[in-house]
């Protein structure tokens, strides 16, 4: 079954750090691109980070510099160092496949539960 259960979110403060992991039960998952997700209040979800299989990264451009996404393929665990935070990062975080993983027989995207992060002034 996919499943993908994010922690570490938090409270922190503008300038201070926090650490979010991920683990994935998914199949094939060293092959696949893997992304942290993020969806503030009364906004879409928009794509953080990804990294690929090869170990390639990518990163928006609001918090490029800041954030470091990194993967362990033994462990099927992505994880997401945040630091110089700031105040709109606060938002729930996600991570999936990047793509997004679809259940076809359904016609949904697979989410985990999120963990909020939320980041005072």
């Amino acid at each position: 079954q996919v499943r993908f259960v994010e922690s570490g979110g938090g409270l922190a403060q503008a300038g201070g750090s926090l650490r979010l992991s991920c683990a994935a039960s998914i199949s094939m998952f060293s092959t696949r691109a893997i992304g942290w997700f993020r969806q503030a209040l009364g906004k879409q979800r928009e794509l953080v980070a990804s990294v690929t299989g090869g170990g390639s990264t990518v990163y928006a451009d609001s918090v490029k510099g800041r954030f470091t996404i990194s993967r362990d393929n033994a462990k099927n665990m992505i994880d997401l160092q945040m630091n110089t935070l700031k105040p709109e990062d606060t938002a729930v975080y996600y991570c999936n496949t990047n793509p997004p993983w679809r259940d076809w027989t359904k016609g949904l995207e697979i989410w985990g539960q999120g963990t909020l992060v939320t980041v005072s002034s």
